[in-house]
C-alpha cells in the first residue's frame, strides 16, 4: 500500500517550510492542498512559495484564472501523483490548508463519481448572473433536498458541482481509499498565529497585492470567478470598486484571514486520525511521528 504523508494546518502556521524540509529529509515530492494555489497570476494573495529549495511541488499554477476546480477534481489529480511520485521511490506529501479536499481524500467522501458537464456548467452559471445564487440553491433543494441541506446556499461554485453531481449517474458509494496515511496538522497558540496572520496582510500589500488583483481585473476577471473568491482578492476588489476605503479593505483581510484560520483548525480536528501538533517550541514531535510511521 502507498504511503502518504499529509502536512496540513491553518493559514500562517508554516506549513510550506516544514513541508519542504521534510521532503529534503525523506526524498519526498509535494502535492498542494491549496484551494488558491492552484490558479496562474495569483501568487501574492496566496502565499505562494518562491523559493521551493529544489523540492518538485504540484497542484500549483495549473489552472488560468478564469477557471474553476471542485473537490472531485482535486481527488483525481492527486491520486494520480501519488501515482506518479511512488512509482519514482518517492514520498508522496501533501501540503496545505483545505482540509475538504483532505478530508475527501483519506476519507473516501462520495464525490459522485461525475465528469464534469461543461454545458451544464454554463447553464447554471447564466442562471446565476441572470436571477442570482438563490436561483441555483433552489433547483438543487427541488433536485436534491439531502444534499442541498449539506451546501452552502452562497457558494456558487459548490451549489453547481451539487446540482452536476445530482443531475448525474455516477458511482454514489463511498469510495475506498488506498492509501497508508500519516496525517499531520501543525498548531500554535491561536494569538500567535493570529499575529503572524495580520504581519503577513501588510507585508502582502508591500509586494503588490493591489496591483496583482488590478491586473486581474483588467483581464477579466470578477467575483463571478471561483479564483476572486478567496481572502484578499475580493476585498481588494471591493476596495476597487469604492465598496470600501483602504483601512477597511485591509481590517477586511486581516479579520477575514484570521476567521478562516479558525474554521480550519475546527475542520482539521474533524478529519479521521489526524495527529493535532504544536510546533511552538519545533517540530521534534513531527519527525517522531514519521520515522515511526516509516
Amino acid at each position: 500500500m502507498k504511503k502518504v504523508l499529509f502536512i496540513l494546518g491553518p493559514t500562517a502556521v508554516g506549513k510550506s517550510k516544514v513541508g519542504i524540509a521534510i521532503a529534503k529529509k525523506y526524498n519526498g515530492e509535494i502535492i498542494s492542498a491549496d484551494s488558491v494555489q492552484v490558479f496562474k497570476g495569483l501568487d501574492i494573495g496566496s502565499a505562494k512559495i518562491g523559493d521551493m529549495q529544489g523540492v518538485v511541488h504540484y497542484g500549483i499554477d495549473i489552472l488560468d484564472a478564469d477557471k474553476s476546480f471542485s473537490v472531485f477534481e482535486f481527488v483525481e489529480y492527486t491520486k494520480k501523483k501519488i501515482d506518479e511520485i511512488s512509482a519514482k521511490g518517492k514520498l508522496p506529501i501533501v501540503v496545505g490548508g483545505t482540509g475538504l479536499y483532505v478530508k475527501a481524500l483519506t476519507e473516501g467522501y462520495n464525490l459522485g463519481g461525475v465528469e464534469r458537464d461543461d454545458a451544464l456548467r454554463s447553464e447554471l452559471e447564466k442562471l446565476a448572473k441572470e436571477k442570482g445564487v438563490g436561483a441555483l440553491y433552489e433547483k438543487l433543494r427541488v433536485i436534491n433536498p439531502k444534499m442541498a441541506e449539506k451546501t452552502d446556499k452562497n457558494n456558487a461554485v459548490r451549489l453547481i458541482r451539487a446540482i452536476e453531481i445530482s443531475l448525474g449517474k455516477g458511482q454514489k458509494e463511498q469510495q475506498k481509499v488506498e492509501f497508508d496515511c500519516l496525517i499531520i496538522a501543525l498548531n500554535r497558540p491561536r494569538d500567535k498565529i493570529y499575529a503572524d496572520i495580520n504581519l503577513r496582510v501588510d507585508d502582502m500589500l508591500k509586494q503588490g497585492l493591489i496591483a496583482e488583483v488590478e491586473g486581474l481585473r483588467a483581464r477579466g476577471l470578477s467575483k463571478e470567478n471561483q479564483s476572486m473568491h478567496a481572502i484578499g482578492y475580493k476585498e481588494v476588489l471591493d476596495y476597487l470598486d469604492g465598496v470600501c476605503d483602504y483601512d477597511t479593505m485591509v481590517s477586511l483581510i486581516k479579520q477575514h484571514s484570521r476567521n478562516y484560520a479558525k474554521r480550519q483548525l475546527t475542520f482539521l480536528k474533524g478529519i479521521k486520525n489526524c495527529h493535532m501538533l504544536d510546533i511552538e517550541n519545533g517540530t521534534k514531535q513531527v519527525y517522531q511521528l514519521i520515522e515511526e510511521w516509516l
